[in-house]
């Protein structure tokens, strides 16, 4: 089993080429023959399989590529399609903020609910048109819930059959530059989305990530090249030493940066206010699902970063002396030189600078410490290439 309890499959054909009748609940990623070669282990996310390990980097290795060079990863992220002349009304009933706002060409940040308030998942909103959307999904069952919630909506809702891969780091654009078959220009900026050619073929690229470094994802539709776009990408990024990675890419620097993975550092039970998420909450746009529960909801934020001295905290219930208090993910920080975690509180009143000792996977009490998240870079500065500095390896 692996840290956060996902199923970990090793049954891939050596051709990856999947039995049909696991199509729609392993299915791999068109690119996955860009990682058999480093001894993947794949989990089950979104009904495919994502990457966990690849013996083609250590933890410590991915985490400095992606900080100082560049790492490509494809995701398990489902996109879901949303068209149709209600689309754009039908959504404002879905997420928590005002889709109105979201322009074409532009990203967006939203949070499904339930009616008790509680979230379902979360994920990036590509507007490609004004009556035609992606919402690019972590983890979770959202497709059945659009479904039973559009009776009424002049709306269509489809799996488009795309596919995410992520570059990632302060060379991702340079990356970009080389593969693209055409100049991009200065005018993508952080959450602009665009359909680009690569290698003769027309995808979306969007300046997104999970991890708080400079960074693009691009999308792969059905009936595109996939292999011919993965290979010129792979090609321009290999004067950087770019190779594919795994979810380690991603786990110390997003818990560094705040970012959340669905179903450990909230679920069904977390409201948008307790996950520190209140500012994507507008209950002024009018009614969506679950906006009259977090109107009566504790809007105080419970969820918090946390430095640990010396360890790497152990997940769930590990907060010594303290009772309904848990650990969400954790890891080792090679530029902190500390363990990092996500945590969610009781107690409100349990903020940044609170003191805590904490169980670790060594099974020994350390002495730990709350704090704001991101943990650095508060403002953003890096995936907007406002701040260019590269960290010492060695600090």
């Amino acid at each position: 089993m692996t840290s956060d309890l996902r199923f970990v499959v090793r049954a891939l054909p050596a051709d990856g080429v999947q039995p049909n009748e696991l199509a729609r609940t392993m299915a791999p990623h068109p690119l996955i023959h860009q990682e058999l070669p480093y001894d993947p282990e794949y989990a089950i996310y979104n009904r495919r399989l994502a990457s966990i390990s690849l013996n083609n980097y250590t933890a410590n290795e991915v985490y400095w590529q992606v900080r100082t060079n560049v790492i490509m990863r494809h995701t398990g992220e489902l996109p879901t399609e949303i068209r149709g002349p209600d689309a754009e009304s039908f959504l404002n009933l879905i997420f928590t903020r005002d889709i109105s706002k979201n322009r074409v060409g532009r990203c967006t940040y939203q949070i499904p609910c339930y009616h008790d308030g509680g979230m379902i998942t979360d994920g990036v909103l590509v507007r490609l048109a004004e009556d035609r959307f992606w919402y690019g999904q972590a983890d979770g069952d959202l497709f059945s819930w659009l479904k039973a919630h559009a009776a009424g909506f002049d709306v269509e809702i489809i799996d488009p059959e795309v596919w995410i891969s992520q570059v990632q780091g302060p060379n991702s654009l340079r990356v970009l530059e080389a593969a693209a078959d055409e100049p991009l220009g200065d005018g993508f900026k952080y959450f602009d989305a665009r359909e680009v050619s690569i290698a003769g073929q027309r995808i979306w690229i969007t300046r997104t990530g999970f991890t708080n470094e400079l960074g693009w994802e691009f999308y792969l539709p059905p009936g595109i090249d996939c292999q011919a776009v993965g290979d010129r990408i792979l090609a321009a990024g290999s004067q950087f030493d770019m190779k594919p990675a795994s979810a380690e890419a991603f786990r110390t620097r997003r818990i560094e940066a705040g970012i959340y993975n669905a179903g450990s550092d909230f679920d069904y039970t977390t409201t948008p206010f307790a996950a520190g998420l209140g500012a994507m909450v507008d209950f002024e746009k009018g009614d969506f699902i679950g906006r009259d529960a977090l109107m009566t909801a504790n809007q105080r934020r419970r969820t918090w970063g946390m430095r640990v001295t010396d360890g790497v905290a152990q997940l769930g219930a590990s907060i010594a002396g303290a009772s309904d208090c848990k650990v969400c993910s954790s890891a080792w920080s090679p530029f902190q030189k500390c363990g990092v975690a996500l945590v969610r509180m009781k107690n409100p009143d349990n903020g940044p600078g609170t003191k805590v000792e904490v169980k670790c996977i060594d099974g020994q009490i350390r002495p730990a410490e709350l704090c704001h998240t991101p943990m650095y870079d508060a403002e953003r500065l890096i995936p907007r290439g406002k701040l260019t500095n590269i960290p010492d390896r060695s600090h």
